[in-house]
């Protein structure tokens, strides 16, 4: 087997077992890491082996690995899950916020829940016309003690997404509340489904577009950084 069947084959490999790749091409002078955000995200709990999931555990060391890679000058997030562990996701969404290396999402089928914040989570975003966001308050599996300590927690776990969020797009907090606790959409819950512009138009994603689109972003951002640390470093010589 020659050097570029090998290469194909790990590349084949890698996305089979973890979603994961490098675009890069002799045209390009940025090579960018793809991560896909995919199923529900899985916290400290194992999901039953029929889930699609994407495993927190996974991601974190990965974005680790890229922000300390001279060889990865950005990063591309593909979403489509429909939500997960709070605490899980919220970790994703602060390490690829915290990333120094610039950073494009791309909303697919999905991203609802706790999807939210990773998807605003990065420099730039994108949803295609038929994507969806759900946003809802936060909620609980398994047995729940009525005290007010217990709906405190819930409160400051609520706030915690609310805030990042807001930090991370142009919605306001009053208007990310209000699609939160809206009555007239979901039958048995509360919470607002927003299509393609409509998440745009709130403030939540940046532009409607698709994988060209989202890509093209992407080198765009990691150009004009490696041309930002050039002139620094031409400017630290003199």
């Amino acid at each position: 087997m020659g050097k570029k069947e090998e290469l194909e084959k790990h590349r084949d490999e890698r996305i089979e077992e973890t979603g994961q790749m490098t675009l890069s091409s002799p045209e390009k002078e940025s090579a960018i890491h793809l991560l896909t955000i995919i199923g529900e995200i899985e916290g400290h709990d194992n999901l039953s082996s029929s889930s699609k999931t994407t495993k927190y555990e996974h991601i974190l060391p990965q974005l680790a690995a890229i922000e300390d890679s001279d060889r990865i000058d950005g990063l591309l997030v593909l979403l489509n899950t429909m939500g997960g562990d709070v605490e899980a996701g919220l970790a994703i969404a602060e390490m690829i916020a915290s990333l120094s290396k610039p950073t494009v999402s791309l909303v697919l089928g999905g991203s609802h829940s706790i999807g939210v914040p990773i998807a605003v989570s990065t420099d730039y975003s994108y949803i295609v016309p038929t994507g969806t966001m759900v946003i809802h308050p936060v909620r609980m599996n398994g047995t729940v003690i009525g005290a007010p300590q217990t709906f405190d927690y819930f409160k400051q776990i609520q706030d915690r997404i609310t805030g990042f969020v807001c930090t991370h797009c142009n919605v306001t907090q009053q208007r990310m509340e209000e699609l939160m606790m809206n009555q007239g959409m979901l039958t048995k819950d509360l919470g607002t489904i927003l299509v393609g512009q409509q998440a745009v138009r709130e403030g939540i994603i940046s532009e409607v577009g698709g994988i060209s689109q989202a890509i093209c972003k992407i080198h765009e951002l990691a150009e004009h950084q490696k041309k930002k640390n050039r002139n620094s470093d031409k400017r630290k010589i003199k």
